[in-house]
Formats: structure tokens, C-alpha cells, sequence
């Protein structure tokens, strides 16, 4: 397999990473804040704001990198922060633009409430990755090629109410101060990552499955050539 390199752009604590990683690429994290739990944190994380680090390290990245991935922040579009009348930047557009500057194929990772700003959004969903205790519906943007929609499973658990904790059967929503992290980590398998890290991040099967995919254009474009 060849060892291709890929940049995490808003990283927080590497759940993309890790499916990254598990899909063969070798990746570089960059966040705006310490990220001291992200993995080889000495070898490669940058701490850097995302959309500027595209530009002060334009030509670099377009020697380095085969391939993007952006999550940038979801509290502008996500519900609970509109509720607590909370204000924060929306990046979207910004990250896009930046990522097109770099003519580097990538994905843009959003919520639902972003869905209106994201260009042809594929879904996922635990369901389609054998996950038991979590939806997490992620919607991603591909830019440079074509990312296919899976099946998406009809869900059958209902999800806990939030504040309390997740009864037997119930599916747990991943958001502000969720109860359950330990049944979040093991149906995630992110045993380095605590609360504020599992809010932040999308499960690292959805991530691998995606390298997967933009390896499979890969070869396509290759028989093609």
C-alpha cells in the first residue's frame, strides 16, 4: 500500500487521524488550540489557526500533501449553541476557499445544520460502520473527486434523552455533557480521548472509510491513465 500524506486540518484530538492512519495515510494534525492528547504530538501537530496555516505554508503543503480533511468548528450551525445564544465564527466558507487555493483534493466535515453550505453532502452514520451505541449523522464535501453515498441503515434504537444517563438499548448522543464517554470510546475506539474530545470529534471508522474511498479514485484514475 502506498503511504500517502494527508492533512487534518482542526484536528482537536484525532479521531480523523486514527482513521486516517488506519486507511494508510501518514498525517500531519494542525489546531488552533494545545492538543496535548493528539496522537504523535510531537512529530506531527501543528498548533496554527487552520485557514491561515493553508496560507503561510501554501507551497509546502501543495509538495507534501496528497489529500485534505477539514471539520471545521460546528457550533455556529449547531442548535445547543444557537439555544444558549452563544456566538462563534462560521468557518465553512473560509475553509473552502483556502482548500481550493491549494488544488488538493479534500473533504469538509459538517452537522446537519451546516447541510445548506455544504456542496452535495454524503451522510454517514454509525449504522454503516457496526457502531452500537451511536449515530452520529457527520455530513462531508468532496472537492477534486467524487465520494459515493453509502446505505444508510434504518435506525431501530431510540437515542437518551440528554442530561441523563443512556439505558439499556438506547443509542447515546455524543454532545455537551453527554453521559456515557466509556460506552462512547469503546464503540468508537478512541480509549485516549475524554468528554471534550468525543464532542468534537467524528468516530475514526468514518474517516478510514473515506481514505478508503479516495484510494479506490486513486486507482481508478490510474487504470484510466
Amino acid at each position: 500500500m502506498k503511504l500517502l500524506k494527508l492533512l487534518d486540518l482542526y484536528c482537536c484530538q484525532g479521531g480523523a487521524t486514527r482513521g486516517y492512519q488506519a486507511a494508510g495515510f501518514q498525517v500531519t494534525g494542525v489546531d488552533i488550540d494545545p492538543q496535548p492528547r493528539y496522537l504523535d504530538i510531537n512529530e506531527s501537530f501543528h498548533q496554527a489557526d487552520a485557514v491561515q496555516f493553508i496560507y503561510d505554508r501554501l507551497t509546502w503543503i501543495r509538495e507534501t500533501f496528497d489529500f485534505i480533511h477539514a471539520s471545521p468548528p460546528c457550533q455556529f450551525d449547531s442548535d445547543c449553541q444557537r439555544i444558549r445564544s452563544n456566538e462563534h465564527p462560521d468557518l465553512i466558507e473560509p475553509t473552502r476557499e483556502a482548500l481550493e487555493v491549494t488544488g488538493i483534493p479534500y473533504v469538509i466535515e459538517n452537522v446537519s445544520g451546516a447541510l445548506s453550505k455544504l456542496k452535495q453532502p454524503v451522510e454517514l452514520c454509525g449504522l454503516m460502520f457496526g457502531m452500537e451505541r451511536t449515530y452520529r449523522h457527520r455530513y462531508f464535501e468532496a472537492g477534486g473527486w467524487t465520494l459515493p453515498q453509502p446505505h444508510h441503515p434504518r435506525h431501530e434504537a431510540p437515542q437518551a434523552k440528554m442530561g441523563r444517563p443512556p439505558q439499556p438499548g438506547e443509542f447515546i448522543q455524543a454532545v455537551g455533557n453527554f453521559s456515557g464517554v466509556g460506552l462512547v470510546r469503546a464503540d468508537w475506539g478512541v480509549d485516549w480521548m475524554n468528554r471534550d474530545g468525543i464532542r468534537e470529534a467524528i468516530p475514526p471508522a468514518y474517516a478510514q472509510h473515506i481514505g478508503e474511498q479516495f484510494r479506490s479514485h486513486l486507482d481508478a484514475l490510474r487504470v484510466a491513465a
